[in-house]
Formats: C-alpha cells, structure tokens, sequence
C-alpha cells in the first residue's frame, strides 16, 4: 500500500514529470500529466508518442520505472487516451 494521499503525490509525480519529459522530446514525444487518482498516476502521451509502438514500454521502463525509483515502488502510470481525459473513472 501506498502510504501517501493522492494529493500528497502531486508536487513529486509532477516533478517526475518533468524529469522525463526531456527524454521523450528527444525522439519528439511529449508527456501530459493529468492526475494521481487511488495511487495511479494518469498521464496522456502526446506528440510522436501518440500511436507509437514503443509507448507502451515508454510509459512501463521509462515514466513509471522513474515515478518508483523517486517515489515509490507500487506506483502504476496509466496512459489516458486523447478524449478522455474527463473519463478516468471508466479507464
């Protein structure tokens, strides 16, 4: 279990965020993030990212690996399609 609240993730996920971002703009991807939510941090990929093969292993090696290094080990990042960003609840 996670012993921090949602928002008590906020502030350090976003800084994650940010620390990433770089990486992925390298190969013209980009990151959004959304929300933490039960412990899950909802992101959206964008730019080159949307529809590429390798997301998956960029949200599960790359964004989600470094969120458990800084963070905590029982994070778990979600990737929130374009358009439903106001559907998290249903992911």
């Amino acid at each position: 279990m996670i012993p921090f609240s949602d928002e008590e993730l906020m502030a350090p996920v976003e800084t994650v965020i940010e620390k990433v971002r770089p990486s992925l703009a390298l190969d013209g991807g980009g990151i959004k993030f959304i929300t933490v939510k039960n412990g899950k941090v909802y992101v959206q990929l964008q730019d080159a990212c949307i529809g590429c093969s390798s997301s998956g292993n960029t949200l599960k090696y790359g964004v989600e690996r470094q969120l458990r290094m800084d963070i905590h080990p029982e994070l778990i990042v979600v990737n929130v399609p374009i358009g439903m960003e106001n559907q998290i609840d249903d992911l």
